[in-house]
């Protein structure tokens, strides 16, 4: 049963290297990346998520997709944002940085983020805008197509032989609303629908289009009575309006120290995640199973975050004040 396996492989790496070219609008649904810990990086998804406490909060992660299958996704991101005083509001600033690979293909993300955050309802509503620049490479100089059988055709014009890239101005918006106890928001990503337009030798051009991306969240944290446990569900749905998937996730918490949960997305994979917390730092890790067909060749996927939070007060009358060991 080996080699229907690695047929499949075979298959996966060839559709995967030019999907991004050949396939454009399909490759559109997948320019934002798939994170199991999306309510771990909020502000990836929504950018009026930064900023949502008194911290500066700085997270890094990586994600393996379908290990196992040659030149399958492969993901970086690092996330910071931090509140700012605004008379007597607040307005959260926040970076956010992705690079992922998908055979042939290579995704760049960087955009800053600013959200205006007001007090309602024992809780902080705010509205945010993102603004960056995405931009689309393909390694057309790495394509190799034989023509020494009838499954392919070694002289397909409609493949580039040559490296090339484009850029594009990237917008997004969204709402958010944070309290104690529970946290929701709905953002659009791609608002403007950005274009990238690649050239091959000035007279060959590829257009890739990252088509408008519709995000709700919403999650809560449920003190257990009498126990050191909190219940943390949460739900992510994500749409284009032609493709809508969602999942949902249970996590328990234990004296805000030990995390363990599970997930399930839709038609997707089951997703097992484990992470501790110590202070102000957090190590997190989570692997999916996948329940479609795909799980034949692949080895699941891995994901990984690490964070880190200090506390920051810009406040005229800083209680915390600091004296010089020169003076001490």
């Amino acid at each position: 049963m080996k080699a229907p396996v690695e047929s499949s492989k075979v298959i996966l790496t060839i559709l995967l290297s030019v999907l991004a070219v050949i396939a454009p609008i399909t490759v559109g649904a997948q320019t934002d990346a798939q994170f199991s810990q999306y309510y771990a990086v909020k502000s990836y998804y929504n950018p009026a998520a930064a900023g949502c406490s008194s911290m500066l909060n700085v997270n890094l992660g990586s994600r393996l997709q379908w290990t196992g299958i040659p030149d399958a996704p492969k993901t970086f991101a690092a996330l910071a944002d931090m509140s700012l005083p605004l008379l007597d509001r607040r307005l959260g600033t926040g970076l956010v940085v992705r690079q992922e690979s998908l055979g042939l293909y290579r995704g760049f993300i960087a955009a800053l983020q600013l959200s205006y955050r007001i007090k309602l309802w024992g809780g902080e509503l705010s509205v945010g805008l993102q603004g960056g620049m995405l931009e689309e490479t393909f390694k057309g100089s790495e394509v190799v197509l034989p023509d020494d059988d009838d499954l392919h055709e070694g002289g397909d014009e409609a493949v580039p032989r040559t490296d090339i890239s484009g850029s594009s101005v990237d917008i997004g918006a969204g709402v958010f609303y944070s309290s104690p106890r529970f946290w929701t928001g709905v953002s659009v990503a791609h608002v403007n629908s950005p274009s990238v337009t690649m050239t091959e030798g000035g007279d060959r051009e590829w257009e890739y289009e990252a088509g408008r991306t519709f995000y709700f969240m919403a999650g809560g944290n449920i003190p257990v009575k009498n126990t050191l446990f909190e219940i943390q569900p949460s739900v992510l749905v994500k749409s284009d309006f032609t493709f809508t998937t969602g999942e949902v996730t249970a996590r328990a918490r234990y004296n805000k120290f030990v995390t363990v949960g599970v997930g399930y997305r839709y038609r997707d994979a089951v997703t097992f995640i484990i992470g501790a917390e110590y202070r102000n730092f957090y190590l997190t890790y989570s692997y999916d199973y996948a329940t479609s067909a795909i799980a034949k060749a692949s080895d699941g996927s891995h994901e990984i975050w690490a964070g880190y939070s200090v506390r920051l007060d810009f406040d005229r009358k800083n209680k915390y004040k600091h004296k010089s060991i020169r003076i001490m």
